[in-house]
């Protein structure tokens, strides 16, 4: 279940990550976030919060693209549900 949503969360972020139209920084942090969900290493959980905190931040940058931020918070409500199995 969790490996799903990191998959459909690493979806929307690579697909930020090549929107031009999205500012570099933004790009960074979903880039970021996207090496966060890969890392085998770390739990689920700590791997959703990690990058929870991350998103909300950006989240609310005035720059950002109304679609981009849609986006983000689709990636925030998946990562929401992620739990210790």
């Amino acid at each position: 279940m969790n490996e799903e949503a990191f998959d459909r969360c690493n979806q929307i972020l690579q697909h930020i990550m090549e929107d031009t139209s999205v500012p570099r920084n933004i790009r960074r942090a979903a880039e970021k976030s996207k090496d966060i969900l890969a890392n085998e290493e770390e739990e689920p959980t700590i791997k959703a919060s990690t990058v929870i905190s991350i998103l909300d931040e950006i989240s609310n940058d005035p720059n950002i693209p109304i679609h981009a931020r849609t986006l983000i918070w689709n990636v925030l409500s998946e990562l929401e549900s992620v739990r210790e199995d």
